[in-house]
Formats: C-alpha cells, structure tokens, sequence
C-alpha cells in the first residue's frame, strides 16, 4: 500500500548509536521505516558536543562578516577542486542561482592530475584554508567539525544498512579507501521576492547532517507537493537521504525534494556523506518484502533523480530524469557539472 503523504518531520532518538555498538533491531528498522516514508527526520541523542556547535557558528559568522577581500584568498574559482568560498549567486540548482554565500571542505586526497580520466577523478586535491591572522583556528576546527558529523553520518548509514538485512562488512567494502564527503558552511542572506536561498533539489550522496541553525526556512515536499517546515528543535540535526542512496535501494529509500526559503539572514552548515568515487551505484539484493513496498508505491516507482544539465537544457524536468550514473564520481561529476558549469569551464573546456 502507498504511504499517505506525510504533514510533519519525525523525531528520532538516535542516543543508542553513540557508543559505536551495534543499533538495536527497533532503532535499525526505525530509521529504514522513516528513510521509506518521508526522507528526513530530525535525530537528536546524537552526541556531537554543544561547545562545538557553538565554536562553528560563531567562526561562520567571523568569516562571513570579513571583507570579500579576504573571502577571496580561498575563493572557490582558483580551485580546480572545487573547494573554497563562493559568493551569492555562484551555485545554480536546475538552472536557478541560489541567494547564498558557502565555503566547501571535501575529504582530502592527494590531487590527480588536470587531465585524469574518468574526469570524476579530477576532484581529488585539497582544501583552502584562511590563515590564523585572518580567521584563527579556520582548519583546525573545520575539520573538527567535519570530522564530528561524519562519525554520526556512518553510524546512521551502518544502522540503516543493518535495517536493509545486509551484511555489515559490505558497507565497509563498499565504502572504500578514499571516501569523499561534503561539509558546508553557508551563509543566507534573507530571500528576495521569486528566488531562493537553495533551489528546490535532491541532495547528491548517501545522506546529509545538517545542523539548521537559529532561523527558519528550510522547507520539505511531501507525496501530495505540498511544502512542509522543518521546525527548529534544539540540540537537533536534521538528516536526509540522497539520490545515491536512493538508486541503490531501488527507490526504497527516498531523496526527497527540499528548498530554502527564509525571511531573515541564516545560519547553517550540512556534512554530505559519501564513499569512495569508484563506489557503484548498482541496486543491491534487498530482500522481496523492500521491492514489493516500491512496487506498490507509484511515489517510490516513478521517483525521478536531478537532470543531468544537457537535459535540463533540453526541457528535462528538475528532477524528472531517469538517467542512473555508475558510479558515486560520476554522480558527483554530474553535480559539479550543472551547479557550477562557469567553473567547470574555466579550469576543464
């Protein structure tokens, strides 16, 4: 039977997870159950420390509030990486700028070469940083953070993984030696009249962290196309899943549509989870009961993923495409490929 569409966001309490012991049963289920229905629950129990929350927001607002002078020495259009700070307008999502100004810190590796083939290859390399006389403590505490959510990142993966009846080794396979995550650190100014501070879109990877901060805004579609609030909880994260995880459970787990729509100046800043770029997106063998509960869902069937920019550009819908890329890298080169195609240009043709 197809779930109704949802009116709220869940609250999960994901305490059991912190101590790294495997999840119980209820809470593995809880989460895939969740994962199935709506796409995004708020966790809370979830350990990351509060004094680090509060460190982070106020270095977000100390680099936010330089002059764009200084912003500059890590502007994201030196980076063939892609990594960096980047001014309102610079992201486009299905062909739409997004009103928001961000820095983006991947996973480090060592660079490939300009030229690297496949062409997802090429964002491996290394983060900008400001130095201590301009933002102290900007690496440090970055990668503090980082570091943090992905910790809650995987153990929420492994738990779902678990819900799923696969072998936990197999995550750890899968994942691979050189997995590459996203943390962003983002800066909203208020929304002006017909645009958005992030376009309506699916997020990319396996799931995202997102610690919304202080201001409303961020808005969830349900099945029937109506935009639902996420509400404020403190102390919470909002989680969600992504279009990767969604192709490889054949649509049982979704990535739901979510924008930004905010009437004041917003905080915010969200660690995307992800494997290594050679990770295959091909589904995995769920047992029957997950593929008839897709089969039984038109929502779940027919769910789209984000159009490719050659097929936004010709008349595609934003997230009406049907085209499954191979591998993680060549998902993430998708991405790069239609939010950032100046950039692109500039440093690949």
């Amino acid at each position: 039977m197809a779930a109704a569409a949802f009116e709220h966001i869940p609250i999960v309490d994901v305490g059991g997870l912190t101590n790294g012991d495997r999840p119980s049963p209820e809470l593995a289920e809880e989460l895939c159950s969740v994962g199935h229905e709506v796409g995004f629950m708020l966790v809370v129990g979830h350990g990351v420390p509060e004094r680090l929350h509060d460190a982070t927001y106020d270095m977000m607002r100390r680099f936010f509030s330089l002059p764009v002078e200084q912003k500059r020495l890590i502007d994201k259009r030196a980076s063939r990486h892609f990594r960096g700070w980047e001014p309102v307008g610079t992201e486009y999502t299905n062909n739409r700028p997004d009103i928001r100004e961000q820095i983006d810190c991947w996973s480090e590796w060592p660079a490939s070469a300009p030229d690297a083939e496949p062409e997802y290859l090429r964002l491996l390399g290394p983060n900008q940083w400001l130095p201590d006389d301009v933002l102290a403590g900007h690496e440090a505490l970055s990668n503090e953070w980082s570091g943090q959510l992905g910790v809650l990142a995987g153990r929420l993966l492994a738990a779902m993984w678990q819900g799923l009846g696969l072998p936990a080794a197999d995550l750890e396979r899968f994942i691979g030696d050189r997995p590459m995550s996203l943390t962003k650190f983002i800066h909203y100014p208020a929304t002006p009249p017909g645009g958005a501070g992030v376009n309506a879109h699916h997020d990319t990877g396996f799931l995202t962290v997102l610690s919304p901060g202080s201001s409303p805004g961020l808005q969830v579609q349900n099945q029937a196309g109506d935009w639902i609030d996420v509400p404020l909880l403190p102390g919470s994260f909002v989680v969600n899943l992504g279009e990767s995880l969604q192709a490889m459970t054949g649509n049982y787990l979704v990535a739901t549509p979510h924008r930004v729509m905010s009437s004041t100046e917003r905080y915010s800043t969200a660690h995307f989870y992800g494997p290594s770029l050679e990770a295959p997106l091909a589904p995995l063998p769920l047992e029957g009961r997950f593929v008839a509960a897709v089969a039984a869902s038109p929502h779940h069937a027919d769910a789209g993923f984000m159009a490719r920019k050659e097929e936004t550009d010709a008349g595609v819908g934003d997230m009406a495409s049907d085209y499954r890329p191979a591998t993680y890298g060549e998902q993430l080169w998708n991405y790069f490929a239609r939010s950032y195609p100046e950039i692109v240009a500039h440093h690949y043709g």
